[in-house]
């Protein structure tokens, strides 16, 4: 039986200190309201209604300029894992 990682990961657990790559199946994103936190999502999240009104909060609250350098996602961290960990109960 292996260890099961969760699906939303800090991509310096991932990655070490080399945080451009993102892994092929994965999307990046920053979350916070002051401080950002990297995060690796799975591209499947795209499909998540609730996934997708995040994204769409991002677009009105940033635009396409996401000062961070990836896609911004303007919530608490504790937010944020709050519904990603919803979606591995799916």
């Amino acid at each position: 039986m292996g260890i099961r990682l969760p699906a939303v990961l800090h991509a310096k657990h991932i990655l070490g200190r080399s945080l451009p790559i993102v892994p092929k199946g994965y999307l990046a994103v920053y979350v916070g309201e002051k401080e950002k936190k990297r995060f690796l999502v799975p591209i499947s999240y795209l499909n998540q209604p609730s996934f997708q009104d995040l994204l769409r909060k991002a677009e009105e609250e940033f635009g396409f300029h996401h000062p961070m350098g990836g896609l911004t996602i303007p919530c608490t961290e504790d937010t944020f894992l709050d519904l990603t960990s919803q979606f591995d109960r799916l």
